[in-house]
């Protein structure tokens, strides 16, 4: 190991978290997850899609008959023989065609205007705020992490597929563990015998050392675990996705891991995965769509598997868009928009006031449901936690009615 060293490894790749589940200074391996079964989930799962960029919910979940939709985007508008159609004038961007197969089989839910009081329209605060459950002032604990605090602190229980841990599953004494998905981008050089070298510790390492030699062992069990995956969900792992630098893998791997964990009987009880890429400022129309689809066909194949196991699959992003279209026929930072709600128990249909086209605030939606109130219901209904300490002493919650 003169030539290539771990260090030297780690920066060649751009490998982030060096793949091994990290919280509190302890490295957990893959096997920690799959192998953390006790009698299995006490309750219902929740799995948090995060989508970065701020996705545009009125090319989202359509309002196509009213006139003020097309009006505010006449290049960008769908009209009713485009849309997958909802009921009450709204439809489904085209691109959600599994989504909305699943609401014609009442399996999913909308919850239309979801946002919080004074909005920021800047991403890293606006996400902050979404993650934290915090409008009002900073916050250096995510609503998941509080959750993990009141749920015996174990990272176990809170388990994000993404490079780093996101905020929101940081608590006050505990924080959820993060494990990167994906195949490796090996260096020049470097093959899987010399990986498998990196993880075994030499007689006489510092403590440090030998756990950088566990997170490279762990590098190599997510590598066979993810091959694996891809083998028996699409029968060919000659070329897996990489997840290199501070990029998440691609959502199906991401939720082919879950899946694994689930089935495995994993006791893990909060899942985070993510799909970024949404910020479409120009030529949105058809760029949005396509996204939107690799979105859809992951998310519905994952909740036709997952059905009868307990799983509730949230869908949100930082903020909508703005209702008018800019000139470069795309849309800028917004305020309200959908939240997607699926799985065991969510009964389908549109939920929750939809927000005027025409009664703006400088331009923008009014959101006509707090975020709060769908993370009350999802603390309470799926996580079977009380909603107020972890949410500040907040009273709403969505109810399904």
């Amino acid at each position: 190991m003169d030539t290539i060293t771990r260090r030297r490894f780690l920066t060649a790749s751009g490998v982030v978290a060096a793949g091994a589940l990290v919280a509190g200074g302890t490295a957990y391996g893959l096997g920690d997850i799959l192998g953390f079964r006790g009698d299995g989930p006490t309750g219902r799962i929740l799995v948090l899609v995060t989508l970065y960029g701020g996705n545009d919910g009125l090319n989202t979940v359509i309002p196509y008959a009213d006139p003020a939709y097309a009006a505010n985007r006449p290049s960008m508008a769908y009209g009713h023989d485009q849309v997958l159609d909802l009921e009450d004038g709204f439809g489904l961007n085209p691109g959600l065609a599994g989504l909305h197969r699943l609401w014609g089989e009442d399996r999913l839910a909308i919850v239309r205007g979801v946002g919080y009081p004074r909005p920021d329209r800047s991403h890293f605060r606006s996400m902050d705020i979404w993650q934290t459950a915090n409008p009002d002032r900073p916050e250096n604990t995510g609503w998941l992490g509080r959750w993990l605090d009141t749920a015996g602190g174990d990272p176990r229980l809170a388990v994000s597929f993404e490079p780093v841990l996101p905020p929101l599953l940081a608590g006050a004494t505990s924080a959820g563990a993060t494990v990167p998905g994906g195949a490796l981008t090996l260096p020049q050089g470097v093959d899987g015998t010399v990986l498998a070298g990196f993880g075994t510790p030499a007689p006489g390492e510092s403590t440090g050392r030998a756990r950088a030699a566990a997170c490279f062992a762990d590098l190599v069990k997510v590598r066979d675990l993810m091959a694996g995956t891809v083998e028996d969900d699409e029968g060919d792992a000659d070329e897996p996705a990489t997840a290199t630098g501070g990029q998440a893998p691609p959502l199906d791997q991401q939720l082919a891991l879950v899946t694994r964990c689930i089935e495995a009987g994993s006791a893990t009880r909060v899942y985070s995965v993510s799909l970024g890429g949404f910020d479409f400022h120009a030529d949105e129309k058809s760029a949005q769509e396509s996204i939107l689809a690799s979105l859809d066909k992951p998310l519905a194949a994952f909740a036709e598997r997952m059905a009868g196991h307990g799983v509730v699959v949230a869908v949100y992003s930082e903020f909508g868009r703005r209702v008018r279209a800019n000139a470069s026929e795309g849309t800028d930072h917004g305020t309200a928009s959908s939240v997607l709600l699926l799985g065991d128990g969510i009964p389908g249909g549109l939920y929750a006031e939809p927000p005027s086209l025409t009664d703006l605030d400088d331009g923008d939606l009014r959101h006509t449901t707090d975020f709060r109130d769908v993370y009350a219901m999802l603390l309470a209904d799926v996580l079977d936690a009380d909603p107020g300490p972890i949410l500040g002493g907040w009273e709403g919650r969505l109810t399904f009615s």
